[in-house]
């Protein structure tokens, strides 16, 4: 099963990253000129009618029934860090949508985080666990991501900029983690039946925990750079993916002389992220533009693929 779990995971990957372009595409077709409550709906309005907008949302619910197929038939820590390809996705769609080729810096960061993915999981080798938790792990792993992410979030309070959008990009990729650990749960339980799954908590649980990841992405993206924020959000999401993995679901993943390969991967997604980061950063104008949008559009800095 772990070829159709990776299949899925990198299709989840593509889709979610061929959202972000195609709304991004339908946002800048569409500016943001500011004003009131009225101008924000009247904005939103307008995306509705734009194809490219609801096909973007067409493909996150796609993405989101792919996740929970690759979790459902493999093991958390392989797929949670298989996401990461949605940011090499991303550039790759968005190049063709957005006819902008990116720079060689910029494609350097994409071998880099390419590579060091797939270092990290063929050193790792994560094992596929059970398909829910053993009674009362959750009570362990869920209130120690919790009490993470309170940590988190308490510790941004005090202080601005970087250190404040790593923090809160931090705090959101644990929660991300931990609502695709309560997915893998309740799409678990989907063997015994669709009451088994609608009858238990986690499926409720997943979409509180996805809200509250949401927020916290927001204010992570508001205090500071892409570049302090993404590395952070790509490196905790997995790492914090293969240790609920451990906690909750038997997984494991190999140690002792694959510690070094391992460690040379995280080292190269999060140099790759920071890469990527800065690259659409920096020369915002990427996808500033769109050959299609009506003369004069203009839009902000492009936000990271949402997970």
């Amino acid at each position: 099963m772990t070829a159709v779990t990776v299949l899925l995971a990198l299709l989840a990957a593509l889709s979610n990253a061929s959202a972000s372009v195609l709304q991004r595409r339908a946002a800048v077709q569409e500016p943001d000129r500011g004003g009131g409550a009225g101008s924000v709906v009247r904005r939103f309005g307008n995306l509705l009618r734009r194809p490219s907008w609801l096909a973007g949302a067409g493909l996150l619910a796609l993405s989101s029934l792919l996740q929970a197929g690759a979790l459902a038939t493999g093991s958390l820590s392989l797929v949670q860090p298989l996401l990461a390809a949605e940011l090499l996705f991303t550039l790759a769609v968005g190049s063709v949508v957005f006819r902008r080729r990116p720079d060689p810096r910029t494609w350097l960061a994409f071998v880099a985080l390419g590579g060091g993915l797939a270092l990290f999981l063929l050193a790792a080798a994560p094992s596929p666990g059970t398909t829910t938790a053993r009674p009362g792990a959750w009570l362990l792993g869920g209130c120690g991501a919790l009490g993470l992410v309170v940590l988190l979030v308490l510790a941004a309070r005090p202080v601005r900029g970087a250190s404040r959008a790593a923090l809160l990009g931090l705090a959101s990729a644990v929660t991300f983690a931990t609502t695709a650990a309560l997915l893998k749960e309740a799409v678990g339980r989907l063997g015994h039946g669709p009451a088994a799954m609608f009858g238990h908590w986690s499926l409720y649980a997943t979409g509180a925990a996805g809200l509250v990841a949401f927020l916290l992405l927001q204010g992570a993206l508001a205090a500071g750079s892409l570049t302090a924020s993404q590395p952070a959000l790509t490196l905790g999401d997995a790492l914090t993916s293969v240790v609920l993995g451990w906690v909750l679901f038997d997984e494991s993943i190999h140690l002792g002389l694959s510690l070094l390969p391992e460690a040379i991967g995280v080292a190269l997604i999060g140099g790759g992220s920071i890469g990527l980061a800065q690259a659409s950063s920096a020369a915002g104008e990427w996808d500033a533009t769109d050959p299609t949008a009506p003369t004069g559009s203009t839009t902000a800095v492009p936000r990271p693929p949402r997970r």
